[in-house]
């Protein structure tokens, strides 16, 4: 299944693509009905409704005032002056007070465009009149703009939400009782005849808002009665609806937009990382032999700037770095299989000889090649088990902190008396103040002894071996160095490959020629470097004689 194919089925058969749209939907929905059930437009057209009934209603009252005023006060131009010997007119006769026959008249000329019951009450909290009946047609305002803004699909979300409420809010089995108006405005009345203005608001028993308003009639200081106001019932609900489906239809097209914004980031996220953990199943399924052989290719995600980018970098290292191993594991076997086969082929030809021989003599010497062939051979296998378990221990062992130069100390004691009794001269030349590295100090041992025992066993006697070490800003260098005959110029390349020895006619079979291969090995890993050089005479002339051989090992401090 080639790329193309698998991102078009990413969400079907990546858990991951489905998570990241299901956390991207969920949120924006939480989000959604957090705003609805918190609902901040509700609490707005509540006060804003409020005021609007507060002021209708004391709108209605000054209409009662002026009214009131013109029947019982005739205009300037007909009122006789009063002659300054009568007697002051009483206010109770320009004033008449509030009568059913004034209420009718005022309601009949006074409507209510939002709708909503008027009522009037007296002094003593007796009705004068409502305007039940008394409303008209209202005309059409131009430019006013209805709140019809209900789609199919908010109506259908609107339809879930309200039974979600409806499910967690307490309902009622019984029906809607009728709404007694003038007995919500009497509730109210005590305050208002003191001179206020009350409101108050609820739901009744069919669940619809309402909001009764009830204001004070005052004629010269004297509350003379009162209006009352109540709302049509539903009319906020109907505006809270219309501003809920509004918040619904933003809903449906950020759920649309999330939707597609998560599309695009699982396939840049959730793609990429099928493609590597398919190349990686692939890898896995090749071991059980599944699949035919081959090598397991990782998509080249590395010029991405984010965290895929390095996991296919990383892995594309490790997947290389496998088979490097690999590669020299198999190249390893060969050298093996090489190396025991001179051994074997020896000790075959020895042993089928002595089967013929008659003589004692030539008995012993076949006995003496069987010997040391043998010999050759448990030598070769201990070094060969140490090298191919020297990986696995080197990252097992905990690494700690010592003195190198005690160590060095420790070996030139011990390797310095076998010098002297071969007749070479041992020399050590090191610092008094002590170098303290971080690493493991006995497979460092074990990189010395064998560069000391390497040099030993290419110098005669008469020759030297000098061993000396320098600090240097944040590495340290142990160099040693011997008079011998020198390495050949075309082995310096060759002389840390595995099985390479280049040794004198009667030291054959000694050595297995992975000691210097070990020893890089544990340089390396301890982050520092070794090398192999000819001492010269001079460095203008690299054809002269060697004066002898110099190893170096750099390690970090």
């Amino acid at each position: 299944m080639d790329r193309r194919s698998r991102r078009k089925i990413a969400i079907n058969r990546s858990p991951l693509a489905r998570k990241i749209i299901t956390f991207n939907l969920l949120g924006l929905v939480v989000l959604v009905a957090g705003v609805l059930y918190l609902n901040p437009v509700r609490d707005s057209l509540v006060a804003q409704r409020e005021r609007a009934m507060v002021a209708t209603a004391e709108l209605v009252a000054q209409v009662f005032v002026v009214q009131q005023t013109v029947d019982g006060r005739p205009p300037a131009t007909q009122v006789p002056q009063p002659d300054l010997a009568e007697e002051p007119v009483a206010p109770s006769a320009i004033a008449p007070g509030l009568t059913p026959d004034l209420v009718r008249a005022v309601l009949a000329e006074t409507s209510i465009r939002d709708g909503g019951a008027v009522t009037i009450f007296d002094a003593e909290g007796n009705v004068l009149g409502t305007n039940e009946g008394l409303q008209s047609a209202q005309p059409e305002v131009l430019g006013l703009k209805g709140d019809d803004r209900s789609t199919i699909i908010t109506d259908f979300l609107s339809n879930i939400w309200e039974g979600v409420a409806g499910l967690i809010a307490a309902q009622s089995n019984e029906p809607p009782l009728p709404v007694d108006n003038v007995a919500l405005a009497q509730e109210l009345l005590p305050d208002v005849y003191e001179g206020n203005t009350r409101i108050a608001g609820g739901q009744d028993t069919s669940g619809a808002t309402r909001f009764t308003v009830v204001t004070p009639i005052t004629i010269d200081g004297v509350v003379q009665g009162a209006v009352a106001l109540t709302s049509v019932g539903g009319e906020l609900d109907a505006l809270v609806r219309a501003e809920r489906e509004q918040v619904l239809q933003m809903f449906v097209i950020a759920i649309l937009v999330s939707i597609g914004l998560s599309l695009v980031l699982a396939s840049t996220i959730a793609n990429p990382l099928a493609d590597l953990a398919a190349a990686a199943e692939i890898g896995r399924d090749r071991n059980h032999g599944h699949v035919n052989a081959g090598r397991v290719r990782i998509p080249d995600l590395s010029g991405r700037p984010d965290e895929i980018g390095r996991l296919s970098k990383a892995l594309r290292g490790m997947v290389a770095a496998l088979y490097d191993r690999i590669d020299a594991n198999e190249q390893f076997a060969a050298d093996v299989a090489h190396e025991i086969k001179n051994p074997l082929a020896s000790l075959r030809s020895a042993v089928g000889t002595l089967r013929v021989a008659k003589k004692d003599e030539q008995r012993e010497r076949l006995l003496d090649v069987i010997d040391h062939d043998v010999r050759r051979l448990d030598r070769l296998v201990s070094d060969i088990s140490n090298a191919s378990r020297l990986d696995s221990e080197l990252v097992k062992e905990e690494e700690e902190s010592f003195d190198l130069l005690k160590m060095i100390r420790n070996l030139t004691e011990y390797l310095g008396g076998e010098a002297q009794t071969k007749g070479v001269d041992f020399i050590s030349d090191l610092p008094a103040d002590p170098i303290v590295i971080a690493g493991l100090e006995a497979r460092l041992a074990q990189v010395f002894v064998n560069l000391i025992t390497n040099a030993l066993s290419f110098c005669e006697e008469g020759d030297a071996i000098r061993v000396w070490a320098r600090h240097r800003d944040n590495r340290v260098l142990v160099v040693v160095e011997d008079t011998g005959p020198g390495i050949p110029e075309e082995a310096l390349t060759k002389i840390f490959n595995r099985f390479y020895s280049e040794r004198p006619e009667g030291q054959f079979g000694n050595n297995s020629g992975l000691g210097l291969a070990i020893s890089k090995q544990i340089v390396e890993a301890h982050g520092g470097v070794i090398w192999a050089e000819n001492i010269r005479p001079t460095d203008a002339d690299i054809t002269s004689e060697p004066l002898g051989a110099r190893f170096v090992v750099g390690l970090p401090t």
